[in-house]
């Protein structure tokens, strides 16, 4: 029985006929829908919710970043992977801000797309140091500031943990660092989550840096 229910978005009928592909080689992932455009992801979104979307940036009517920001805001249990074959910050990182979980390069392997569409799914996408510097820069510079005070107090060890996390440190590399198991590192993650109500660690660096409580001096 599929556990992971996937949309894919992309302007490129080839394109949309290879991730197919890719993920459906994994028989816990099945893709339930195609879609040409941000709209029409929209409009199959309102009728069946995936559990992953693969999200392309650029696309007509509607692009990537602009379908992000509403299946975010109306499905916040959604998760979304963006898949481009641009790596610049002027296209992932509004991706990352707008509500991606994750993003990967069409040219990546199948195995590491299809690794992507889990770690997304899972809530575990990590970001690379360079990725994450940039998305807090690009967040404070697009973003207006929020309020640090009117986030739930984090504790020390979390406050910990979130920094070792906006310099791109995975779960195993945070734990090494603390000196604790990797599952006491996703306990602290998942209590930061719940306490800011976020879903994952790419917004947890996103409320981060709004508040302005992380820094890469």
């Amino acid at each position: 029985m599929p556990e992971i229910r996937v949309l894919i978005v992309d302007d490129d009928p080839l394109v949309r006929s290879a991730l197919s592909h890719f993920v459906s080689r994994d028989p816990e992932v099945e893709v339930v829908g195609q879609a040409e455009n941000g709209r029409e992801a929209i409009a199959f979104l309102e009728r069946d919710l995936p559990d992953v979307v693969m999200m392309d940036v650029q696309m007509p009517e509607m692009n990537g970043i602009e379908a992000t920001t509403v299946i975010a805001k109306r499905w916040p249990d959604v998760r979304i992977l963006a898949v481009t074959t641009l790596d610049g910050s002027e296209t992932v990182l509004p991706m990352l801000s707008a509500g991606a979980s994750g993003y990967m390069l069409k040219d990546s392997s199948a195995e590491s797309i299809l690794a992507g569409v889990r770690e997304v799914h899972s809530g575990a996408s990590s970001l690379s140091p360079r990725i994450a510097s940039l998305l807090v820069s690009h967040v404070r510079s697009t973003a207006p500031a929020s309020d640090a005070g009117a986030l739930e107090k984090l504790t020390e060890r979390e406050t910990e943990v979130l920094q070792r996390l906006s310099q791109g440190m995975s779960n195993a590399e945070m734990a090494h660092s603390l000196i604790v198991s990797e599952g006491t590192v996703k306990a602290h993650l998942g209590r930061i989550m719940a306490k800011w109500h976020v879903r994952d660690r790419v917004q947890i660096l996103v409320v981060a840096a709004r508040a302005g409580l992380i820094d890469f001096r």
